[in-house]
């Protein structure tokens, strides 16, 4: 520590160790937000002031802690996305795609497996679950047929095709931010498993489930006459949007280059975004969809990750992250492959017992103290791949491991529908396994073999 932290430290509640105190504050902020039981903004907040109250932070620390470049990522694409959303084009797409294909059930299956993956990946997990599984719901009941194996087939296909890009799942965007990777960082490195994977789910689904379906010739027809068109509600704001939403994906490929932060590009494109949405419009009006329009931004989302920065942090500034990381190093022997088989692993299986934010969050700055004794950053680089790969896929491991599964549970739940935990847990342990077994098989053919 340096003099000025050895002094801050003296000043911890009732003389108690740092390390003891940040540690309990950290268990018990997790204890609390796994039980679902209070708002996880208001405990992650509460956590964070505990940090303070305790003397393991000072509020400067605490706020130097957050990640801000992720919170403008964060609030700039639900911004984005939002709005575009408004226009009706993602639904246009889903319809557009089941009609391609006859509205088969078989072919449905497949098509909405890949129409979840690719936005997931270009949008966020959460808000293509938000819009396909509507669009689902209403192409099932005119097939007649049961929802439950499209349903589970979207969770798993948001959450592996989300891990394709720094955009489309939460853990992506903590750590892209954290080490400064860009867009393309990703794509370039997991699209082949993400695609490898996928492909494989797909088939497995097809196997058990796809090619059982059955639905009468009259159902079809009923789909087939489902107008895509009538789902565009905005045929101006739907170019204005695609603009601006096409620009910003590649104001994030260009990012590298240009050698500015995702954070910035996302809130400019958002900026733009509400600009034109509210372009021509009277003051009143203008400041009405504005409000709006910031309203469809997840602010619980966002204090959330604000809390939970600040508690990571005081387990950083009490030294417990050094200590883990050391012991870490000790325990891999130094060794990079053995620390990304254990990353990945650990990763997926804590991942699926709990949400995988929370656990990346801790683990960002557990791999940053583990840098220095394996070579630095570019040498540590598997293991930051081996922590998106296994968080990303652990999120299929159970129904509450992530917050796309999360969702569509809760709207399954109101169609009369609902995922049982138990039941889901049939297909998402095995979905895990294969996945996480391939990610680590692709990780050691990609940086260790030969």
């Amino acid at each position: 520590m340096q003099v000025a932290e050895l002094a801050h430290a003296s000043k911890i509640i009732f003389g108690m160790d740092p390390m003891i105190l940040s540690t309990a504050i950290l268990i018990i902020t997790y204890v609390i937000l796994f039980t679902e039981k209070l708002n996880r903004a208001v405990v992650s907040l509460i956590g964070a002031c505990v940090m303070i109250f305790a003397g393991i932070l000072s509020q400067e620390q605490a706020i130097e802690g957050i990640d801000f470049n992720t919170l403008a990522l964060l609030i700039g694409m639900m911004t984005v996305v939002g709005i575009s959303e408004k226009s009706g084009v993602f639904q246009f797409i889903a319809v557009w795609s089941v009609k391609k294909v006859k509205a088969s059930p078989r072919g449905l299956m497949v098509v909405l497996a890949l129409v979840t993956a690719v936005l997931s990946g270009l949008l966020d997990n959460v808000t293509t679950v938000l819009l396909i599984v509507p669009v689902t719901f209403q192409i099932t009941r005119k097939l007649k047929i049961d929802p439950y194996p499209y349903l589970i087939m979207e969770i798993f296909a948001s959450n592996i095709g989300g891990t394709a890009t720094l955009i489309g799942d939460p853990p992506n965007i903590l750590i892209g931010s954290a080490i400064n990777l860009s867009f393309m960082d990703f794509v370039h490195e997991l699209t082949p498993i993400v695609l490898m994977t996928l492909a494989v789910q797909i088939l497995a689904f097809d196997f058990f489930y796809g090619r059982k379906i059955k639905t009468t010739e009259a159902n079809k027809k009923a789909v087939m006459k489902i107008n895509e068109k009538d789902c565009i509600t905005d045929s101006k704001l739907l170019v204005k949007s695609l603009t601006v939403l096409v620009g910003v994906i590649v104001g994030f490929i260009c990012a590298e280059h240009l050698h500015i932060p995702n954070g910035t590009i996302a809130m400019f494109g958002a900026s733009v975004m509400l600009l034109v949405y509210t372009a021509g419009n009277g003051h009143e009006e203008r400041d009405n969809k504005v409000e709006d329009a910031l309203g469809l931004v997840d602010w619980t989302t966002i204090f959330f990750f604000a809390g939970l920065f600040a508690v990571v942090t005081g387990l950083e500034h009490a030294g417990v992250l050094e200590l883990i990381g050391s012991k870490f190093v000790e325990y891999t022997e130094g060794s990079i492959e053995k620390s990304a088989m254990l990353v990945v692993w650990v990763s997926a299986i804590v991942s699926a017992a709990i949400d995988n934010i929370p656990f990346v969050a801790t683990m960002i700055p557990v791999i940053k103290e583990m840098e220095a004794s394996i070579g630095g950053r570019e040498a540590a680089m598997p293991i930051w791949w081996a922590l998106s790969l296994g968080a990303c896929f652990g999120g299929n491991g159970s129904l509450i491991a992530a917050s796309a599964n999360v969702i569509v549970a809760g709207m399954a739940q109101r169609e009369g529908h609902p995922i049982g935990f138990i039941k889901f847990l049939a297909w998402s342990i095995p979905v895990m396994l294969v996945s996480v077994g391939m990610a680590a098989m692709y990780l050691h053919f990609m940086h260790f073999a030969g």
